[in-house]
């Protein structure tokens, strides 16, 4: 189960509001919960469709000069992308500027084996290729010992990135970096592609209008991918760029979408994020991000199809990978089941593709709740890892913490909830040692928590609701779709969708039957029952079928009504801690001390569904005395002694036949829990 935060309004501030503007009560109160108090915090908000002038960032004039002069001698010029779909697409905008102007340009991306940003070596053999000025897009801005070489070959550089810099620059003609200290642009969060744009802009004199209208629809998607946040430029670059991409003039792009069957009259920045920008990325982790370059520089249609396929296959490529190593990852957890009583969860494997281990961590993290760092440990005995976390528990420090006065980890970077490293095999044990101890030091764990924005009211479900919300398009980082708690609704069917792949929820909400589609999740993975009152996290669509418009609703997660979150954290946090030999209070160990009642409880609940999900077995047995740990270490007790199985990689409870009588009170379990007692 989830942790649930719900935000609310100010029913009195939504009726002033109302009162003066023409948008819906029900986008009114999203806005209201977000923040926006005044009307003119919300008129900023939708009006705020301009591209501020590129020489408001620090250094534009300067790199517009250097690289003009550039042109003008017909030096060669090299744009110096990164592998991800920001950085590819940032490569394609600038190069194909130039390449239409005139200029003698060419454009080079490390491959992900290389690391990411510059490097000595791909220095060197741009010299030997007769470079004279380099232009990255996407990274420079850490490359002090790279910049300094670039000089001594007799090069020049210009820097354009969007990441945070050193306190010391590199040595360079410009500097271009909207975090810069000394930059005094307004608008810091543009992406990769984002800055790539704004310089083309410069060099085409400030026109705005040109350079949105070619390149849009390629910035709207490296900066959807890169997921900086989707308000200010950003909005304005996706909202363009959305536009544009439907009808895009882009030969790579128009073929990608084709090949992803995109929807282009429903196209939106979620068609980039799980449709497009993967796929791009495909081509970096498991080919190279040349051919997703290229896809997008193609002037030949039947060209652009055939690196699209490329595109497409290494996708599939990356899809079973992926699959592959969770999977591996699951059966290992089903074997040492103890290793989910850490707060943070550390696995290392043998050649695991690191190109795909960021994204399972982040589907440990959704599936666990808790920090995941997964190592994959090559022939040489040195492990390159990645990070992921929830807000307030910061990996870069935990990592930080690791690492120590003593430097065990070769490299590492990243933020509060993302990150790399690189370690030598033979010091893993004391990675996880350090990391542990670091998570010891909080309270209470941070967890993933579903966001909702308010709680939906059955008058709030209207056509004209629902649809007004799409003026708060396009969705992303910092302006997500929004999510909407139904509360108490009740559930009258629950029907498989697709062979049982998804689930469709009828409900009975105050006067209203409505539908909930909960996408990959079977019926009987849910932890709820038909008849049961429910809690609901969900978005709201239009669905439009045969010319007729109807409201459904998507399902991000739900749970029976009623349920105590605290009481559940808590005592799920003090199973953790028993599991792990942490002491107890010993009113603690009473609370969590199960009576012959209790097993009798559990054991009857579960004999007439056969098998379950633990959370719904928990809810079918809730009471005051029955709390999380208490139950799990029933189904522990059950497991050990054979009445039952649990696997702890899905959480799924299963009754197992029996032959003879089972003398519970013998297993281990309990009996170290009543000897502490």
């Amino acid at each position: 189960m989830k942790r649930w935060s719900i935000r609310g309004y100010d029913k009195n501030k939504v009726a002033e509001l109302k009162a003066r503007c023409d948008l819906s009560e029900l986008t009114l109160k999203v806005l209201n919960s977000r923040g926006y108090k005044e009307l003119d915090d919300i008129a900023a908000l939708f009006n705020d469709n301009k591209i501020t002038s590129p020489f408001d960032i620090k250094d534009m004039k300067e790199a517009v000069d250097a690289i003009n002069y550039a042109i003008d001698e017909y030096q060669l010029i090299c744009v110096y992308g990164d592998y991800d779909c920001d950085g590819i697409t940032a490569t394609a905008i600038l190069f194909d500027y130039l390449n239409n102007i005139g200029a003698n340009v060419m454009y080079y991306i490390p491959e992900r084996a290389d690391g990411y940003g510059m490097s000595i070596k791909a220095v060197e053999d741009l010299a030997e290729r007769g470079v004279s000025l380099i232009v990255t897009v996407d990274n420079g801005i850490s490359a002090i010992a790279e910049s300094e070489r670039i000089y001594e070959l007799g090069m020049k550089l210009v820097v354009t990135d969007h990441h945070q810099p050193l306190d010391k620059l590199p040595r360079a003609e410009a500097i271009v970096d909207p975090h810069r200290k000394d930059c005094a642009s307004k608008y810091k969060d543009l992406a990769g592609a984002g800055v790539a744009l704004k310089l083309c802009i410069a060099l085409n004199d400030g026109n705005v209008e040109m350079i949105m209208e070619q390149y849009s629809d390629l910035c709207a998607l490296g900066t959807v991918a890169d997921i900086v946040p989707l308000i200010g430029e950003n909005r304005v670059i996706v909202r363009s760029g959305l536009k544009f991409m439907q009808n895009t003039e882009n030969y790579g792009l128009d073929k990608l979408m084709d090949a992803s069957q995109v929807k282009r009259e429903q196209l939106s920045a979620s068609s980039i994020s799980f449709q497009l920008a993967p796929r791009i990325n495909a081509s970096g982790r498991f080919g190279s991000p040349l051919t997703a370059v290229k896809a997008l520089l193609a002037d030949d249609p039947d060209d652009a199809e055939n690196y699209v396929e490329t595109l497409v296959t290494l996708n599939e490529k990356r899809r079973s990978t992926e699959q592959e190593i969770y999977t591996a990852i699951l059966k290992y957890i089903d074997k040492k089941p103890d290793m989910l009583a850490k707060r943070v969860l550390i696995l290392a494997g043998n050649n695991w593709h690191h190109g795909v281990i960021g994204i399972v961590a982040a589907k440990l993290l959704e599936l666990y709740g808790k920090p995941v760092i997964l190592l994959s440990i090559d022939e040489n005995k040195i492990a390159r890892g990645s990070a992921r976390s929830v807000p307030g528990f910061d990996i870069f420090k935990c990592l930080s913490y690791a690492n120590g006065e003593d430097n065990i980890l070769d490299h590492f970077g990243g933020h509060e909830c993302a990150g790399g490293l690189t370690v030598k095999a033979d010091k893993i044990n004391e990675l996880m040692k350090r990391v542990y101890d670091f998570a010891s030091r909080f309270e209470l764990m941070p967890t993933v928590v579903t966001e909702c924005d308010l709680v939906l009211e059955p008058g709030d479900i209207t056509i004209s609701n629902v649809k007004d919300l799409q003026l708060l398009e396009p969705f992303g980082a910092s302006n997500a779709k929004p999510v909407f708690a139904v509360v108490g609704a009740r559930l009258d069917r629950i029907i498989p969708l697709s062979q049982g792949k998804h689930t469709r929820l009828e409900l009975t909400y105050g006067d209203r039957k409505l539908n909930a589609v909960m996408f990959g999740t079977a019926p009987d993975q849910l932890p709820v029952i038909e008849g049961a009152r429910i809690d609901l996290a969900v978005n709201a669509e239009i669905n439009v079928y045969s010319g007729s418009e109807s409201i459904s609703l998507r399902c991000i997660d739900c749970r029976m009504s009623g349920l105590n979150q605290e009481r559940y954290f808590n005592a799920m946090d003090c199973y953790d801690k028993y599991i792990s030999g942490d002491e107890l209070p010993a009113s603690y160990l009473k609370r969590i001390s199960p009576s012959r009642e209790d097993l009798v409880k559990v054991y009857k609940a579960l004999s007439q569904i056969k098998e379950t999900s633990f959370d719904l077995l928990y809810s079918l047995t809730i009471s005051p005395e029955m709390n999380i740990c208490k139950l799990r270490l029933i189904i522990d007790a059950f497991s050990e002694t054979g009445l039952a199985s649990y696997l702890p990689s899905s959480g799924r409870v299963k009754l197992l036949p029996v032959s003879q009588k089972v003398d519970l009170e013998s297993a281990k379990v309990l009996t170290e829990l009543r000897n502490k007692l």
